[in-house]
């Protein structure tokens, strides 16, 4: 038996694409976009995607959960850890003050961080444990949508 590891890889970021994209989040794969969307106003989570195993079961299916609360973000975007290396380093570089960590999330208001979730606030956590630290976060930090 002989497997394409790459065809297998394509298959699994494509369905980590999706599933963030699906929920809400927008994909963004140059250093353009991040700057783009990291210069407007208002409030941004970030969800930075992987393909490990705590990206796939907890931190997407926290932030597609998260997301549905009184206070949430402006706006939700998407970096590729692995993928993208170009628009992750470029977003990361956003995140003064916190190590290269995928997946995570930060929070950023008006191009500045406010906040972030780390792997290791990920990996080994409950979901709703995960979905609780984002909701309380958009109620500090977020308007009433």
């Amino acid at each position: 038996m002989n497997m394409d590891f790459n065809f297998l890889m394509n298959d699994v970021v494509k369905q980590a694409r999706d599933e963030i994209k699906t929920a809400g989040y927008t994909e963004l794969t140059t250093p353009e976009e991040v700057e783009e969307v990291f210069a407007q106003k208002g409030t941004t989570l970030v969800m930075i995607n992987s393909v490990c195993g705590c990206a796939g079961g907890i931190a997407r299916p926290a932030a597609a959960h998260a997301i549905h609360n009184d206070k949430r973000p402006n706006q939700l975007v998407t970096v590729f850890a692995g993928q993208d290396k170009a628009a992750t380093e470029k977003a990361r570089n956003y995140f003064e003050g916190y190590p290269p960590s995928s997946p995570s999330f930060a929070l950023l208001k008006d191009g500045k961080i406010i906040t972030m979730i780390e792997r290791h606030e990920i990996e080994g956590h409950h979901p709703m444990s995960v979905v609780e630290k984002l909701q309380d976060y958009f109620d500090q930090y977020c308007e009433e949508v």
